[in-house]
C-alpha cells in the first residue's frame, strides 16, 4: 500500500467545487432507463452514452472522478479510444463499481448483505492495471419495525472494511458507502440515530480491519425523514443535523465526504 499515492487520489476526489460521476448503472438499470426514452439498450448504445458524457468538455470540468460499471472500464470509444483514456483527458479520476449487489441476509428477515468479497482480491489489481483509481462499494441498511439490527449493521460494515483493506493494499482509494435508506416512514431523528449507530459501527471495523482513513473517501446518507414520513424536516434542519451527525462520527484523518445523492430530487 502506498499511502501517500492513496491520499493524493483521496484528496483529488474530493477537490472543491468539483462532484463524482456515477456512471456505474448496472446493465439492468440502464436498460430501464433507455426504455423510458425508447432507446434499445445494446452494448454499443450503452457505449455511445457514456461517450458522450465523458466528452462533454464544459461539464467534465465539474467532475473529479466517474464511477464506472464492468462492462465500461474495458470499453472503447468509437475512435477506438480507450473510454478510460478519455476520462483520464478531461481530467478525472477512473473509477469501478466492485460490489456484486445484495442478497437476503441469513436470518435477519427484510434485510440485505451486498456481495463481491471473494473474488475481489483477484479482480482489483486487473482494474488498477486498466486506469481504475478508486472503487465503490455499497452497502444497504433499512429501517422499519424491528430493523435495522444489529447483525445487519455489523455483518454490511465488516464487508465494507474487508473491502476497503483489499482496495488499498492494491493501491486503489475505496468509497466506503454504508446507506442508510429513506424509504420508510420514520422521522429525521429516527434517520440520526440508526446512521449515526451504523457510522460508529463502521470506523470500529475500519480500524480493526487495519485501513488507512486518509486513503479513503466516505458516501454516507444524509440526516433526513423517511420518503413516506407525513412530518418532513426542512432544507436546515437536515443540514444542521447532517453536519452534527458526520462531526461526531467521521474521524478528521478523512479527507472528505461525497453524499450519495439517490431519492432526492436535484433541488434537495
Amino acid at each position: 500500500m502506498n499511502l501517500a499515492e492513496l491520499n493524493k487520489v483521496a484528496e483529488a476526489m474530493v477537490a472543491p467545487g468539483k462532484g463524482i460521476l456515477a456512471a456505474d448503472e448496472s446493465t439492468g438499470t440502464i436498460k430501464k432507463r433507455f426504455d423510458a426514452i425508447g432507446v434499445d439498450s445494446t452494448e454499443d448504445n450503452r457505449r455511445d452514452y457514456r461517450e458522450m458524457l465523458f466528452r462533454a468538455t464544459e461539464g467534465m470540468k465539474s467532475i473529479s472522478g466517474v464511477i464506472l460499471y464492468d462492462e465500461t472500464i474495458w470499453q472503447k470509444a468509437k475512435d477506438g479510444t480507450p473510454l478510460v483514456e478519455i476520462i483520464k483527458k478531461a481530467g478525472a479520476l477512473p473509477g469501478i463499481k466492485v460490489d456484486e449487489g445484495t442478497k437476503p441476509l441469513p436470518n435477519c428477515p427484510g434485510e440485505l448483505i451486498t456481495a463481491g468479497l471473494d473474488k475481489l482480491a483477484d479482480r482489483l489489481p486487473k482494474y488498477y492495471e486498466q486506469g481504475a483509481r478508486f472503487a465503490k462499494w455499497r452497502a444497504v441498511i433499512d429501517i422499519g419495525a424491528g430493523i435495522p439490527t444489529y447483525s445487519c449493521i455489523r455483518a454490511n460494515t465488516h464487508a465494507l472494511a474487508r473491502y476497503a483493506a483489499l482496495c488499498q493494499a492494491a493501491n486503489i482509494v475505496p468509497i466506503v458507502e454504508p446507506e442508510v435508506l429513506m424509504d420508510g416512514d420514520h422521522d429525521i431523528d429516527r434517520c440520526y440515530q440508526v446512521t449515526e449507530l451504523v457510522l460508529k459501527a463502521q470506523f470500529e471495523e475500519l480500524y480493526f480491519n487495519r485501513v488507512a482513513l486518509e486513503g479513503m473517501v466516505l458516501k454516507p446518507n444524509m440526516a433526513i425523514s423517511g420518503k413516506k414520513c407525513a412530518k418532513r424536516a426542512s432544507v436546515e434542519e437536515v443540514a444542521e443535523k447532517t453536519v452534527r451527525m458526520l462531526k461526531n462520527c467521521v474521524p478528521g484523518a478523512v479527507p472528505g465526504i461525497a453524499f450519495l445523492s439517490g431519492g432526492q430530487s436535484d433541488e434537495e
